[in-house]
């Protein structure tokens, strides 16, 4: 089973620790099993790339590495802070990810089991 992950993909996220701490980026993709994540412009690595066919340019590639979710904090939309993630139900029944600081909702949460 995999694990949960607070910050899913599209979200923004602050940088909590480590040699980004204070950014803001979107995340780009999240792994549930490893707790990591990729935030865009963040914890930029640099990789050399070898040409594989007669079209393909290499050299040297920036691209993002995985940060660990524990280290990410969720931007609030609404507020614009950094908030924890409060997960409640509204009164139709659905669940919806809401803010901490001013109760507003992140998302609704669809259940994979209901579609």
């Amino acid at each position: 089973m995999a694990n949960k992950v607070h910050i899913k993909k599209e979200d923004t996220v602050l940088v909590l620790s480590g040699k980004d701490k204070g950014k803001k980026g979107k995340v780009l993709s999240v792994n549930p099993s490893t707790n990591q994540v990729i935030v865009e412009g963040v914890n930029m690595a640099t990789k050399h790339k070898k040409p594989r066919s007669n079209y393909q340019q290499g050299g040297i590639i920036h691209q993002e590495a995985p940060v660990d979710s524990s280290n990410l904090m969720l931007v609030c939309d609404k507020c614009g802070k950094p908030t924890k993630v409060a997960k409640t139900i509204l009164e139709n029944g659905e669940k919806a990810r809401t803010c901490k600081k001013c109760d507003e909702i992140i998302e609704i949460v669809i259940n994979k089991k209901d579609v």
